[in-house]
């Protein structure tokens, strides 16, 4: 069974409730907490605090899941330690509650030498790992910043305990950031992979980013590669469409990204030509 899931990255402007409805309107099986309108950090809202049982029981009546809650830990980040930890203490309980698997945390960027920043991380991981697994909680450490390489990312994850850190596959990055090809990222780092972002985009060298996100489908990631290769490996975890609106106001409104994210994933489950 695919299971379809979406960050609210993409969707800013919507309230809990219309985040609600809508997911269960569109087809999708859970939702990704990364922000609720200009709060980032959701465990600071009254939805995720003095209405938390409320929340949880419109989420449950919509037939939904909370698939993540996607926090912005960032590993190499020493002076940020201590907050960084209270951050994953408050997600690990609003999982335990909701019965979340997972909180996303980023490597980071940093300016120092890579086997120093691998070793903070390490460090840091295992010691945010164990504030989490108490609570049923493990935590994804995402392709991205300056852990998109699969050659990278593995210095870290084999040093970690497996029981409590995984692996989140952005499949855009890697493919687009550093042209690594889906089957090399996935011999590498498949046996931790439990998540998977997904979106889409084009090659657009006049601009900022080097790209131009697009509709799922209408780019030349390889999706329907990369889904191939998570289904035929026993993958069957997430796929979370990943939009970033909130941070790229200017692309395409949510209503109309996310009944086409998940019409384009049921086609490609059925093998058929989208």
């Amino acid at each position: 069974m695919m299971k379809l899931s979406f960050t609210t990255l993409g969707c800013p402007k919507w309230t809990i409730d219309e985040i609600i409805e809508r997911a269960a309107q569109y087809g999708f099986d859970a939702i990704d907490f990364r922000g609720l309108g200009d709060e980032l950090d959701v465990f600071k809202l009254p939805e995720f605090t003095t209405n938390l049982e409320q929340t949880k029981q419109k989420i449950s009546a919509a037939g939904l899941a909370v698939s993540c809650f996607s926090s912005s830990v960032q590993l190499v980040s020493e002076q940020n330690f201590d907050k960084n930890c209270k951050e994953i203490e408050e997600y690990a309980k609003l999982c335990e509650y909701f019965g979340a698997k997972y909180i996303r945390v980023f490597g980071g960027r940093f300016e120092m030498d890579r086997e120093q920043a691998v070793q903070i991380a390490v460090r840091q991981l295992q010691q945010m790992a164990d504030i989490a697994s108490p609570h049923g909680v493990k935590l994804l450490i995402e392709t991205h910043d300056a852990w998109i390489s699969c050659d990278e990312l593995v210095k870290i994850m084999e040093q970690v305990n497996p029981q409590q850190v995984g692996i989140l596959w952005d499949v855009h990055h890697p493919y687009r950031m550093v042209q690594e090809d889906p089957q090399r990222t996935w011999e590498v780092l498949g046996k931790w992979i439990e998540y998977a972002h997904v979106k889409d985009s084009l090659p657009a060298p006049d601009t900022t980013l080097g790209f131009r996100y697009c509709l799922t489908g209408e780019g030349d990631v390889p999706l329907e590669q990369i889904y191939r290769l998570l289904t035929q490996n026993g993958y069957d975890g997430y796929y979370a469409l990943e939009w970033e609106k909130k941070w790229l106001p200017d692309l395409a409104e949510p209503e109309i990204v996310f009944p086409q994210y998940v019409s384009f994933m049921r086609a490609l489950r059925s093998g058929q030509v989208v």
